[in-house]
């Protein structure tokens, strides 16, 4: 068995609104030494084989034309 962590973010050229608010409520709070904040997400796959993970971003788990992604595999017993 397999745990696949396929980690997704916007591709630097697109602009991340949801990072923009929080960027901005945290100088609200006090905090100005940020200057910028972009959001991802983390999906986490328990599989009995890697092969097709690439296949699987790239139907499914991944918009290509707006996001990059990269893959970790770790093997469990």
């Amino acid at each position: 068995m397999y745990q696949v962590k396929v980690f997704v973010t916007l591709q630097e050229s697109i602009i991340d609104p949801a990072g923009s608010a929080v960027k901005n409520s945290l100088h609200e709070l006090g905090f100005e030494n940020v200057r910028d904040v972009r959001l991802s997400k983390m999906i986490e796959l328990t599989v009995e084989d890697v092969g097709g993970i690439e296949e699987m971003c790239e139907k499914l788990l991944v918009n290509p034309v707006m996001e990059t992604y990269r893959i970790e595999i770790e093997e469990i017993a």
